[in-house]
This record gives C-alpha cells, structure tokens and sequence, in this order.
C-alpha cells in the first residue's frame, strides 16, 4: 500500500489550545459513507464462553485517551480522542491501537455503547511499530470475543465493529477480505501481514474489532483510504502472538512512543515526529519529548520512504531493550540531540556554538548560507560518510585522501563556493574525513593538536577546547575566532567512534551568524557507516 494515501485517527478530538501541540491522528478515513449499518443487542456471552456473532456489540468498547499531544504542523493541544477496541478475556483484558492510547494521561472506556457506566483503565504494554496495545478494564466477568480458527482467505465475508467519528453509537459494516495478507508499512506501524477488506471504516474505528460472520476476530481495524474503499486490518496472526507479551505488561517492539513518519513536498523523508510519549518507557528515561523528530537511530536514517519502516527495523534486528544511539531534531528549541535509549545517560544537545564564548560577524560572502532553513542529504562518493547540510551549500566534494603514515580517508566537503572555502575565511562550509585504519585511542587528541597548531598559525584565536561526546563518537573539539583576521569562526571535533571501529574529524567554517545554524545541523547529523 501507499503510505502517503493513507489517514489515521483515534476519532473525533475535543481540543482546547495549549501553544497547539497536537497528535496526527490516526485510523480509518473521516470521509466514509457507511455502509450496512447493523445495530445489535447488547448481549453476552453464550454459555459461559465466548460470544457469538449477535454478542460482538456486548464485547466491543469506546475508549476515551485525554492528554497533551504535538503536532508538526499545528502545535500543542489538550485532546479527548475516542477510538474503538474489544475484550479478549472475561477478566476485562482489551485490545486497541497503540494511536488510540500511548501518551494519554487518562483513559475512560464505555462497553457496547452504554454511556451511562463508564469504566476505568490501565495500558499495559504497546507496541508502536505493530500499533497495536493491550489495555486493562476494571472488574471482570466480561463478555469477550475469542479468535477465528482456521485460515483467513479472500473474499471471508467480515465485518468492522465500533464507534466511527467518536460517536457513542454502535455500528457494524458488511464486507470481504479482498487480500488476505498485504504488506501494513505505513506512516505510523510497520507490520509484516494486515487484510485488506471492504467492510468500511472511518476514524473513531481504530482500534475496533475485524470479525467473522460467526463473530470470530479476524483481525484489528487500524487504517483506510476513503477515496478507493481500501480498509486495513492487523492481521490476527500477527496480533495473538504480540497480545501474549502485551497482556503480561511488555512492551513489543516498542520504545513508547506514537510516532507518525513524516516527508518533505518533494516526498523527502524527514524522520519520524513524536507526538506522544509513553510515561517511563525507553522514549521517555531517555528524555525523548512529545515534539522530537526522530532522524536517526544506530546510524540509520529514519522515515526515509515516509514509513516506520527504518525504525522498526532496528528494533527487529538489536531488539528494543537494546542500548541504541538516536539522533533527534528538537524543533521547540532549534536544537540537535544525540544520546542513547536504555542507556545510563539522557540524550544531550549538540551545539558546541552554545558552550563558545566567540562571536561571528554578521556579513561575509555567504552570510546568509542556510537561512532558507532546507538542508540536504550529502555523502562521500563510497557512501559511508552522510551529513545534513544547507541546500545552498551545493558544490560537493566526495573524495578522499591517504595519509602520511598510509592510512586511507573516506570523505566529503560541502560548501557554497568549495574554492572560497578551501582557500579563504570569506566562505563557510564543512569537511569531514573517516578512517578505520588511523584509529587509536590517541587518535582525536593528535588530530586536534594539529588543527590548534595550524589555526594558530593562521592567525585564529582559540576560544574553547573541551571534550566531545555525542552519544555515537567520544574526542575532543576546538572552537576558533578572528581567524585570518576576518571575523569568521572554525570549529574541528576529531573523535572515535563509540565502537572504536573509525576516526572522524569534521572542520566548519561560519562566516556569519547565520552560517551557525548550518553548524549545529552538521553536528546533529554527520555519521559513518563502514
């Protein structure tokens, strides 16, 4: 399926502004003309067990998720979004959408329609890449659907259960499976088998039960694209085998986050925005926040097709408790970050300009280098080394070097005039260099010590030397002012890599203040990848 056609909402939002920070929503279409509406009695379970087909209404639920949620594009808000689940365990076990719940402070759940009782509950355990959550109701000696047995093929006839556009009206709707198994990446989930079907759904349906004409669970309805009558529900395959975990409190692959990929107008994947956070998941103990875009993580690139594919991936192959290096754009605050998930330590800002002391001046040949605020994606010519730069910085040098001793460089310049550069202060830009075979632990501080001595002898001021630590590459870095009497700054980091598999030195120049925008972009991005 394509990504980009498709929506996702947990339901109709009451919102009440906060700076508008906001979720995108997600689940079925909102513009859905609904088709065989059946309404059923509120019945229960027959004979002590699961509920049959005229039970379904008894054991499918409303759920209510208030909290504070950020959206890209319209900012914070308070929302009460309304999606739908079902109970799988008399014991007041449910199902629904990781959308529907991860990040709400509070959840309020109303069974089968009935309004007058509201009942409470708890999460426990999600899973943003399968988007899917187990939650648990107060009470017990619920109804509850079991799963179908047996194979799911095309053209089953299945039903969609739930609460469409947040209203308290139980529907059910008519269709087939028109796939039985589809490929589910999409901007919010990544998940290996969902159904394609006809029964319609539309937002509010989230999260709401896939059934069979004898009321067997299909599936989990998740998502829609109304303008081809495309329904998408979680596989049951793949959602037994997660619920086993869920229901016992664990998280699936899962750091707590409700995250939506996002992509630039020419279809360019940005990383993958944090509207919600999960209290006291990995995401959160990190100091990931609601309003993070998320770009890398383990040195990959995040929401590149504008999926979760990328991230879900990583979790799939170091498995989610592992320790993993992200990178992470904080919009709110103009800043870079690196750290790491189920590490010691909180992720930390990269902004070595922020710790200076030196000022820039505010004109130069390319003093507004980047103030158009897009960057690209550059590499070496053997792709190992990327880095975000400004669009204008666009002649490019992807070639390398061998050293004195015979140690081979891989490497990459950026710069809007690569001569001015190279050869002058009048011109901002950016090198870096890698090697596997010139790294030691002595390596950062001989590279640094070089770079002071040859700033000096161009007549630069050293105005700060400290250590480097990133998350991803520990050294050391200098920051320089006044260099060839211009006010130009230059700023080198030569470090190790975490893994002592390379070295890396990159060297900036910002001929203007707002060339250090472009400075702190090449801090929070550059990696590489042998």
């Amino acid at each position: 399926m394509t990504a980009h056609q498709l929506t996702h909402q947990p339901g109709a939002r009451r919102r009440r502004a906060l700076r508008r920070a906001a979720v995108p929503v997600i689940a079925a279409p909102v513009a859905l003309a609904m088709t065989a509406c059946i309404q059923l009695p509120l019945g229960g379970a027959q004979g002590g067990g699961a509920v049959g087909f005229d039970g379904v209404q008894s054991a499918t639920i409303q759920i209510e998720a208030v909290g504070t949620f950020v959206d890209p594009s319209e900012g914070g808000y308070e929302a009460a979004g309304r999606g739908s689940g079902f109970i799988i365990d008399d014991s007041g076990i449910a199902v629904t959408n990781n959308h529907v719940v991860t990040g709400a402070g509070t959840i309020k759940v109303w069974r089968g329609g009935d309004t007058t009782k509201e009942i409470g509950a708890k999460v426990l355990g999600v899973s943003e890449c399968l988007d899917l959550a187990v939650i648990q109701l107060e009470g017990d000696s619920y109804p509850f659907m079991d799963w179908r047995e047996g194979d799911i093929e095309t053209a089953t006839d299945v039903y969609a259960a739930g609460f469409p556009l947040g209203d308290p009206t139980f529907t059910m709707t008519r269709g087939i499976v028109s796939k039985a198994s589809t490929d589910g990446q999409t901007p919010w989930a990544s998940i290996d088998s969902v159904i394609e079907h006809d029964a319609r759904i539309r937002g509010g349906n989230s999260g709401g039960p896939l059934v069979d004409d004898q009321g067997a669970l299909v599936g989990v309805n998740y998502a829609g694209i109304d303008a081809l009558d495309y329904n998408y529900a979680i596989h049951r395959d793949e959602v037994v085998e997660a619920v086993k975990q869920l229901r016992k409190g664990e998280d699936v692959l899962s750091l707590g986050i409700n995250g939506t990929a996002l992509q630039d107008e020419d279809g360019n994947g940005l990383g993958i925005w944090v509207n919600s956070v999960k209290s006291g998941s990995a995401a959160d103990e990190a100091g990931v926040q609601p309003g993070d875009l998320l770009t890398r993580m383990e040195g990959v690139s995040l929401g590149v097709n504008g999926t979760m594919t990328e991230y879900c991936d990583v979790l799939r192959t170091h498995g989610d408790d592992a320790t993993l290096s992200i990178e992470l754009y904080r919009p709110a605050e103009e800043a870079y970050y690196r750290g790491k998930v189920n590490g010691d330590e909180k992720i930390e800002a990269v902004s070595l300009i922020g710790q200076a002391g030196g000022n820039t001046g505010s004109s130069g040949s390319s003093g507004n280098s980047g103030s158009s605020g897009e960057f690209v994606l550059v590499t070496d010519d053997s792709g190992v080394i990327s880095v975000e730069v400004p669009a204008d910085w666009s002649e490019i040098d992807g070639s390398g070097f061998t050293d004195d001793a015979g140690n081979p460089f891989v490497g990459v310049m950026a710069a809007p005039d690569l001569a001015g550069f190279q050869n002058s202060w009048d011109s901002p830009g950016v090198a870096i260099f890698a090697s596997q075979s010139a790294v030691s632990p002595d390596a950062p501080a001989t590279l640094i010590e070089a770079m002071n001595s040859s700033m000096a002898t161009d007549g630069c001021t050293l105005d700060t030397a400290d250590a480097y630590d990133d998350g991803m590459h520990q050294g050391l870095f200098s920051y320089w002012t006044g260099c060839g009497g211009t006010q130009t700054a230059a700023i080198a980091v030569a470090a190790n890599s975490v893994a002592g598999d390379y070295v890396i030195l990159v060297t900036m120049q910002a001929a203007s203040e707002a060339d250090l925008t472009a400075v702190d972009r090449v801090l929070g991005s550059f990696v590489a990848q042998f």
